[in-house]
Parts: structure tokens; C-alpha cells; sequence
């Protein structure tokens, strides 16, 4: 197995990001500067009692830094990093999700979503303080990951599910329960602009972008799949944005096993195949805004 510290580095920065501790800290309780942990950030060789210390105290196994296995993701914050790592290389991206996908979404969404964020925090969490934190941090990279795709325009395959747009339609964005009526009408008229930006993008049918209906139930857990090369990697993610967010709880994983890259290709190709894709797709989403118009 050749060892990438580049990757290394990414996977480091991403976790380290997701501790809530400072770079300075961490160099402080390992015992080098931080001067020296940025540089192993960016891939400089590290030894391996270093990275022993270092997933000692950002509680993440070796494996997961070293990417020799799975690696598991308990914060929401690590993933949204990892995954602008990734989208950062990636020439090509399968997309799985609910009714949003980020990087297809307008920029009234990204610019509203905060708000939807911290409202799905309970207000007697425990860790309500941290994930509000976590939250701001959450933000800024979902900036950067606009940025990144916005420089770079990676081909985008999208499946999205017909069921969930339509419950997006009937609840609006809502991150806690009992919204009142009349800021409901509001979130739904959100959720309408949304989908209306989503099926003038299918419409325009834009270089690089293939997004596809599916009318069948999607598999409740979304993924996506990043292809560099002859190189695969495979998210897979509990965290939401938007529609139902969830960012404090959940285990997420990225891995580049082959199984596991191969079986989620083949469900790709499969809703692919069915999937109502063009002007097909757009008319069906016309009539999901039309029969949700009047409530």
C-alpha cells in the first residue's frame, strides 16, 4: 500500500477542524508547534508516533487517518470538509440525495439555510453551544465548496427523489416542530423557489449537469461517489441540509473499497435507467408545484 501524506494531511485538517480544538492546542498537547502541525496538514511526512498521538486526541482511529480503511465520521463539520477535499480533485460526481442537492441549489438557499441550521437545534441540548459553533463552521465551508465548484465545474450526475420534493413542498424548510401557520407559508414558498430553480436547471439541461427523477422510493441514506481518475471514493452521510437538517447526530463514512464503490454504482445505474430525466423531469416537478399551489 503506498502511503499518501497529501491525503493523510486532508484527512488530518478535516478532523482537527471537527475537535472544536485550535491548531494550537492540538500542537501544545502532542508536543510540536504549530508551524509544524500545519505542515503535516499539507502533506509533509509524519511519523507515525505523531499520527498515533494525533488520533489519539482527536478520537479517530489510525486506519481512518492513514485511509486504509473505512473512515467514520462523527461530526458534521469533519464530513463537509472532507467532502470539499474531495470535490476539490473530482472530475466527475454521483449525487444521491433528498430533495436538495448543495452544489445544484440557488444562492437564496445557502444564503437562508443558517437559520434552518440552528432552529434544528434543540434548545436543552447538551451540546447545543458546540454545535452552534460547529453550525458557523458549517457555513464557511459550504462557501468554499460553491467556490470550488463554481472554478472548477465537475461533471455532476444528480438523482433526486420525487417523494421527498413533494414533502419538501407541504412542509417548507423547517428545522424544529411546531412552526406557526403563518411562518409555514413562508418556508413552503422557500421550498417552491427552491423547486422551481431546480427544474429551470433540468430544463437548461447545462454542460455537465445530468439530473434525474426518481419517482420509485430512494434508499433512505444518501451517498455520492467521487471519481478522480481511475480513482473512486464513496461518501456515505446521515447529515441534512435544508429539508429536515440534521448536523449534530449520525455516523457518516468515505471509503475507496471497491465492493462498496461497485455496489453503489450499480444502484446508481439502476435509478438512472428509470429516472425521468429532461424535459420529462421538468414537467413532473411543474405539476408537484402546481398540485401543492392551493394548500
Amino acid at each position: 500500500m503506498s502511503i499518501r501524506y497529501s491525503e493523510i494531511g486532508q484527512r488530518l485538517r478535516a478532523f482537527r477542524m471537527g475537535s472544536g480544538l485550535s491548531a494550537e492546542q492540538i500542537a501544545r498537547r502532542i508536543g510540536i508547534s504549530r508551524t509544524a502541525l500545519y505542515r503535516l496538514e499539507k502533506g509533509e511526512v509524519v511519523k507515525i508516533e505523531t499520527l498515533t498521538s494525533l488520533s489519539e486526541l482527536l478520537g479517530v482511529s489510525l486506519p481512518t487517518l492513514l485511509g486504509v480503511e473505512i473512515e467514520y465520521i462523527s461530526s458534521a463539520v469533519t464530513y463537509f470538509e472532507r467532502l470539499r477535499q474531495l470535490e476539490e480533485d473530482a472530475e466527475r460526481i454521483f449525487v444521491l440525495a433528498g430533495p436538495i442537492s448543495f452544489l445544484l441549489s440557488s444562492p437564496q438557499f445557502e444564503a437562508g439555510l443558517e437559520p434552518i441550521l440552528l432552529e434544528s437545534v434543540p434548545d436543552n441540548a447538551t451540546d447545543r453551544e458546540k454545535t452552534v459553533a460547529d453550525i458557523h463552521k458549517i457555513m464557511e465551508i459550504l462557501a468554499k465548496r460553491r467556490r470550488v465548484y463554481e472554478e472548477r465545474r465537475p461533471s455532476i450526475v444528480n438523482l433526486i427523489s420525487a417523494l421527498d420534493i413533494e414533502r419538501l413542498l407541504r412542509s417548507g424548510f423547517v428545522g424544529r416542530p411546531f412552526v406557526t401557520a403563518a411562518d409555514i407559508r413562508k418556508r413552503r414558498e422557500r421550498a417552491r423557489a427552491e423547486i422551481e430553480h431546480f427544474a429551470a436547471v433540468v430544463e437548461a439541461e447545462p454542460i455537465g449537469v445530468q439530473i434525474g427523477l426518481v419517482t420509485d422510493s430512494l434508499p433512505h441514506t444518501a451517498f455520492q461517489i467521487f471519481r478522480n481518475g481511475d480513482k473512486k471514493t464513496l461518501s456515505i452521510s446521515p447529515f441534512r441540509l435544508g429539508e429536515q437538517p440534521n448536523v449534530r447526530l449520525g455516523v457518516a463514512m468515505i471509503t475507496s473499497s471497491n465492493e462498496a464503490v461497485d455496489l453503489h454504482e450499480k444502484v446508481v445505474t439502476e435509478m438512472w435507467r428509470a429516472a425521468l430525466k429532461g424535459r420529462d423531469a421538468a414537467a413532473y416537478l411543474r405539476e408537484l408545484l402546481d398540485s401543492t399551489a392551493s394548500e
